[in-house]
């Protein structure tokens, strides 16, 4: 008999798990998501796309505020789950949760851990220059991603790749495996490797702050910045001109590239070096970096040509 699955998932790393969940005929019971939250200038109460997903296929969804309160343990005790299975959901699951399925529940997790521990693992990988990613099925444990190992994938890391495109081939990536595992849980299959303690590495979650560009780093470190911080919280920098040098203006940096990673410029971090026709590229710590799209706040997002075309940069300029 197909086992009974309630799935926890808000962000969009956990879609294609339930889609392929539901493409694969196990009955997924119930979606358990966040609460719709307020976005954009008109904060609208915006669903997430998993939540749009199931309510298409009729999957009831539930979104409770504290999901570890007594009620929601029992709403979710209701529907006689078999497995739990949780990705991106946002909130850490209570023992008392924990216990609800008949045989376990198992998270997807966006790192080959026990690397990468945390809310923000494929950020954090892509800032501190990895070259390789995974997602990881484990057993769910009260504390935070620290459970059994039950199935690993691995995928080489693009070195221009943001966090939101790695984010997404990881959640294609992963969504096949949990079915695995699932199977491989049901034919008795199944092993759990423990996660080797002293190889484990942290991966906070970010904040907007985190956005600012550090000029005195290395430009590969720059790059691997600009890369983590899309989709959110984006990267940014103040232009500040030579001749003015008390005007500040605000600069989002979508994508950046290494012009070199090893000479030094000869001029401070931040300083413009080119400014000329599609290149514009700046002193980083240690070698150079191009910014290739860019954007004013609430101005349309441009290349280095039409941004150089609409703003008079210079050699000598200065981001901070």
């Amino acid at each position: 008999m197909a086992p009974r699955i309630v799935m926890l998932g808000t962000g969009d790393f956990a879609l294609p798990t339930f889609e392929h969940l539901c493409a694969a005929g196990l009955p997924v019971v119930a979606l358990c998501t966040q609460p719709d939250r307020p976005q954009g200038r008109k904060q609208e109460l915006v669903p997430s796309r998993i939540k749009l997903a199931a309510l298409a296929r009729g999957v009831p969804v539930e979104q409770p505020e504290n999901v570890n309160a007594p009620e929601s343990v029992a709403l979710l005790r209701s529907y006689e789950p078999d497995l739990l299975v949780t990705a991106a959901y946002g909130q850490i699951l209570s023992p008392e949760l924990l216990a609800v399925p008949r045989l376990r529940a198992i998270n997807l997790h966006g790192s080959i851990l026990p690397s990468y521990r945390g809310a923000a693992p494929v950020a954090r990988a892509i800032e501190r220059g990895e070259t390789e990613a995974g997602v990881t099925v484990i057993e769910m444990s009260p504390r935070i991603d620290a459970g059994g190992m039950l199935a690993v994938a691995r995928t080489p890391i693009d070195p221009d790749e943001t966090a939101g495109a790695l984010e997404d081939r990881l959640a294609m990536l992963g969504a096949p495996l949990v079915l695995e595992t699932i199977q491989a849980l049901l034919d008795g299959k199944a092993r759990v490797i423990p996660q080797d303690k002293s190889k484990v590495s942290r991966a906070p979650k970010l904040n907007k702050d985190e956005g600012r560009v550090d000029w005195s780093l290395a430009a590969r470190a720059v790059h691997n910045h600009i890369r983590a911080m899309q989709p959110w919280p984006i990267a940014w920098t103040d232009w500040s001109p030579a001749a003015n040098p008390d005007s500040k203006t605000r600069v989002i940096v979508h994508v950046s590239r290494v012009v070199d990673d090893d000479v030094s410029a000869g001029v401070e971090p931040g300083v413009v070096t080119i400014a000329d026709g599609s290149n514009l590229v700046a002193a980083a710590g240690r070698g150079l970096v191009g910014l290739v799209r860019l954007q004013i706040p609430g101005k349309k997002i441009l290349d280095a040509e039409e941004f150089l075309r609409g703003r008079r940069v210079q050699p000598g300029d200065r981001f901070v």
